[in-house]
């Protein structure tokens, strides 16, 4: 049985991995880790923060015992094309069961919108988030995550203010592959995308709007990543570290684009403390003691 499991991970990993590169998301890994695993968390499903079929969003809530009183937002990649929110229940399941409220939204994605609308979608979110999971008055803190697209999205969030409205900014951002410093509008499968910010590419760039301002950030990257260069994490972890900003920027030389997120669930958990190093960051940008309740 142990063989036969190593090698049906194996294959996931491999399915998930010849997808990303050919631009397809994780539909099949995100239905077998919806099956496979288990962990101590409730969910809400299909929450309206906007009026349109895929303005919806699922909450994922940890234990009272393990509540840390703080909310990820986790954005999924996918391209900008790709993407739904169920396929990524293992990502909200991981992380309310290490105590963290954990929100994904779905947002509008290419051919139906294209930049600045998809992030838009996301900010929109996000203050949804702050003002329903806030409204007991507990004022918890809101970390931004995502992988690959969602990176970028999470990180632009993080660094534009103007698509916050005036919302509570993030106090850290934990970024999984994310795109942070190319120029999307020069990239032929990203170009017409982000065809609006062809005048100024800056706009679609977080890495140029980088300031003391910003937030903490934590960075993956998969040293068998072929899909998102490493400049990207390498630069941004440049430019916040000039304007005195906390970066962490950590290599797991046997990850893949699509293995650096599945490391997040408990199958393959055993491939790189991803989840571990990215919740020890957050512990320590809130100067609160490790909590870890993984296995």
């Amino acid at each position: 049985m142990l063989v036969f499991s190593a090698s049906l991970m194996g294959g996931v990993v491999a399915f998930a991995e010849a997808g990303a590169r050919q631009g397809s998301d994780l539909n099949l890994p995100g239905v077998l880790f919806n099956r496979l695993v288990s962990e101590n968390a409730s969910v809400r499903r299909g929450l309206a923060y906007g009026d349109l079929p895929r303005q919806k969003l699922d909450v994922y809530r940890p234990t009272p015992e393990m509540d840390r009183k703080t909310v990820i937002i986790f954005y999924y990649g996918g391209g900008w094309r790709r993407g739904e929110r169920g396929m990524y229940r293992f990502v909200g399941a991981a992380l309310a069961a290490q105590g963290f409220t954990t929100v994904i939204p779905d947002y509008r994605l290419y051919p139906q919108v294209s930049f600045p609308t998809f992030v838009e979608d996301s900010a929109l979110a996000y203050v949804w988030a702050q003002k329903n999971l806030n409204a007991d008055g507990q004022n918890r803190p809101f970390v931004v995550m995502g992988h690959s697209a969602g990176g970028h999205i999470a990180a632009l969030l993080a660094v534009d203010p103007h698509y916050l409205a005036g919302a509570p900014p993030p106090v850290a951002v934990v970024g999984l592959a994310g795109p942070y410093a190319f120029d999307p509008t020069t990239w032929p499968r990203t170009s017409d995308i982000f065809r609006a910010a062809a005048a100024n590419p800056d706009r679609a760039r977080p890495l140029t709007m980088v300031s003391p301002k910003a937030p903490p950030m934590f960075f993956a990257r998969g040293g068998e990543d072929d899909v998102v260069a490493a400049f990207n994490a390498e630069d941004m972890t440049r430019a916040l570290s000039e304007k005195g900003v906390l970066v962490e920027n950590r290599l797991y030389p046997d990850l893949g684009h699509a293995g650096l997120v599945l490391a997040l669930s408990r199958p393959f958990r055993w491939r790189a403390p991803v989840l571990a190093d990215s919740i020890a960051f957050i512990d320590q940008v809130l100067k609160r003691p490790p909590v870890m309740a993984l296995r």
